[in-house]
């Protein structure tokens, strides 16, 4: 019979690591990609369409919905 001693060992040696390896500076821009920075630090979510031309609409976005009043439809 394992006491709580052996059971923790075991536990310990079970467990895999793996290599985290995390861009903080790309990970930054793809997050504030569909928001504007408001004061305070606090954030607003904006429209994320894109016209045929490639230019963002950035209006801010209507409640419970990603897009703003013109391209919900």
């Amino acid at each position: 019979m394992e006491n709580q001693s052996q059971n923790t060992n075991n536990t310990i040696e079970q467990m895999v690591l793996f290599e985290v390896n995390i861009d903080f500076d790309e990970a930054s821009v793809a997050w504030n990609a569909n928001k504007k920075k408001l004061a305070d630090g606090m954030y607003k979510y904006v429209c994320p369409y894109c016209s045929k031309t490639g230019r963002r609409c950035g209006r801010n976005s209507v409640t419970n919905s990603d897009f703003c009043k013109i391209h919900t439809k």
